[in-house]
């Protein structure tokens, strides 16, 4: 019984290692579709009518990157964009590897609050490496397009971060977009960053702890059961 425990053990850890978790956070103004993106990646549905996010909420999805013989477990942070809530944010970037600023391409106000809040507000609190997206949402409806895109392009060369657009409601360009970031996340550029591998040391070690904790929690179970 012992050896083929430790061989299922053996089995899990190798199965770990071809695993890893990458948190990202969504940012920007309340209404611009940060809850419809997550949505459709994480379950391909769209809601026209979907509720304003109170606070934060939580969302996983696994990928498979068969390049790099991984899969990603991306931990996604979908947090709230009203004023009262801002002081929140700040909370959610520890460790994030991912931070991306939403705006709606038909709200000229969305994208001018990220340029006067929202990238600070990363650069502030988040981590030094950390992959950055401007993301312009909402490009099913080019035509009441209020952000030009050579605007939001200089603005990101000028801040050294990348864009994207996306469209929630046609699914337009949206696993495109989590792709591109598992594949950076993957690269050696930023997988032997010095901060990376401490921040993945760091998790490990929690997540053993965390693991230890549960086994002998199930073992103390079974004698208990097993003894009465």
């Amino acid at each position: 019984m012992d050896d083929k425990d430790d061989n299922i053990n053996d089995e899990e850890q190798e199965d770990n290692d071809n695993e890893e978790s990458i948190k990202v956070v969504l940012i920007g103004e309340s209404g611009v579709g940060k809850t419809s993106i997550i949505a459709q990646f994480t379950k391909g549905i769209f809601n026209q009518d979907v509720m304003s996010t109170n606070g934060a909420t939580f969302s996983t999805k696994k990928k498979d990157f068969k390049d790099a013989k991984k899969t990603l477990s991306f931990e996604i942070w979908d947090t709230a964009g009203q004023e009262k809530y801002r002081s929140l944010a700040k909370m959610f970037f520890k460790d994030a590897a991912v931070a991306l600023l939403v705006y709606d391409i038909t709200t000229k106000k969305s994208f001018d609050e990220i340029k006067s809040y929202w990238m600070n507000l990363v650069k502030e609190n988040g981590p030094k490496k950390v992959i950055m997206y401007i993301v312009g949402n909402k490009n099913d409806l080019i035509e009441q397009q209020q952000v030009k895109e050579e605007e939001v392009r200089e603005y990101a060369t000028n801040q050294k971060v990348s864009i994207w657009f996306t469209s929630a409601k046609t699914s337009n360009g949206i696993d495109e977009l989590f792709e591109e970031i598992g594949k950076k996340y993957l690269s050696p550029d930023f997988t032997n960053n010095e901060e990376i591998v401490q921040r993945k040391i760091r998790k490990n070690e929690v997540t053993k702890v965390n693991k230890e904790a549960a086994m002998k929690d199930t073992k103390n179970n079974n004698i208990k059961k097993g003894c009465c």
